[in-house]
């Protein structure tokens, strides 16, 4: 039962390693985008406001407006989507210049977002080459765009990014349907931005959201105090410009951060409570074992010791049969963690389906447990007195 308790404890032990591994890496991976004092909203539409895109337009530059007046507030920015929760679309699209596709539904696709001028200062996101969106790029200027590094290494490969168009179906506010194919010069190149629980840096591609205004939206301030705090202030501002108007989903970016966490942090609870259950059960076993064994074999342990064996060897011997045991159960649980990495392998982030190195921490701490658990019977079988052992006999 013991050998069975170490294998199953080594094999949730090793999940419970690869959960934390993977974790420590999603914590630790580079986001793209600044987190810290960052309030988050979205701004629902009623049926009754206009869809027309001028008056969208002036909606939400009032809107701005109003916010950045708040004191304590240092940028906020309109887009469709939010950072680390993905795009607002996913749209198709061909580069301008290259062969159409017979298919259109072979068309290569990219997460299709469109943002204020404002939004990278927001969000900290850096703009790695060419320029940022100005309050110039409106409906009456020349359409243009901005794409992520993983774009440009995925279609741009040797050539300059910055020269190239992207045709793309035009969104119209309001009209499910999408209009003809129009022409988007590509003006900068933005940091990568993780998105779907840190694992997604797919390509993207940002528009102004003066050039194709979206009724619904959503808003982030960047603040320089505490924005939980700031709340009340900035839902405040919002209703100066439109009364009737609910904020939905209030967050700070920090509070997206650890949402998107959540199930791997939950992930990593379990397998850890399970692990700890194991753990304990395997050194009782051990020491329920060892216990046993030293009552069992009091007289052998007395006449080793009558004939010579000294405290220390009765010792030696209690704790190489412990350590075989756990061996053994060791041996054993390797192949059980082989499967656990194996089904694990799709939840896990920048590790591999067996992490060498949580195994051998697994090992070394099992290998620890079976000694602290067989050491007092270990201790107890030192301290038979030969004599009164082998008259009992």
């Amino acid at each position: 039962i013991d050998v069975g308790e170490f294998a199953l404890a080594l094999s949730l032990l090793t999940g419970a390693g690869l959960a934390i591994h993977s974790f420590w890496n999603l914590t630790n991976v580079d986001l793209g985008v600044n987190t810290t004092h960052i309030q988050t909203f979205s701004l629902p539409v009623p049926d009754a406001r206009p869809k027309d895109p001028a008056l969208i337009t002036a909606y939400y530059q009032q809107m701005l407006a109003s916010i950045k007046a708040v004191p304590g507030v240092v940028d906020a920015a309109v887009s469709v989507g939010l950072p680390l929760e993905g795009t607002g679309f996913g749209m198709p699209f061909t580069i301008a210049g290259q062969p159409d596709y017979a298919d259109p539904s072979q068309r290569p696709g990219a997460g299709f977002d469109m943002i204020t001028p404002d939004y990278f200062k927001t969000y900290g996101i850096q703009v790695m080459r060419g320029r940022s969106f100005t309050d110039q790029d409106n409906a009456a200027s020349v359409r243009v765009a901005m794409v992520n590094e993983k774009f440009v290494d995925k279609f741009f490969k040797g050539k300059d990014p910055l020269q190239q168009r992207l045709m793309v179906e035009e969104l119209i506010p309001g009209v499910t349907k999408l209009g003809p194919a129009v022409s988007w010069q590509i003006v900068g190149v933005f940091h990568n931005v993780r998105a779907g629980g840190f694992r997604d840096d797919n390509p993207v591609i940002e528009i102004p959201f003066w050039q194709i205004p979206w009724p619904s939206a959503s808003i982030g301030a960047h603040t320089a105090g505490e924005p939980g705090a700031m709340m009340k202030s900035i839902a405040a501002a919002v209703h100066a410009v439109d009364p009737q108007i609910a904020l939905a989903e209030p967050r700070t970016l920090d509070e997206v951060k650890s949402l998107m966490l959540s199930d791997d942090r939950f992930t990593m609870d379990l397998y850890f409570c399970f692990a700890a259950v194991a753990l304990l059960l395997a050194g009782v076993g051990i020491y329920g074992v060892m216990a046993f064994t030293v009552a069992q074999r009091e007289q052998e342990i007395g006449l080793r010791m009558a004939l010579g064996a000294s405290r220390g060897n009765v010792v030696k011997l209690i704790l190489k049969e412990a350590m075989t045991l756990a061996s053994v159960g060791l041996g054993v649980g390797l192949v059980g963690a082989y499967f656990v990495g194996r089904a694990m392998h799709n939840t896990l982030y920048g590790v591999g389906s067996l992490d060498y190195g949580a195994i051998a921490a697994v090992a070394l701490v099992l290998v620890c447990a079976s000694l602290v658990a067989s050491w007092l019977p270990a201790r107890r079988a030192a301290s038979v007195e030969p004599m009164k052992a082998l008259r009992a006999d």
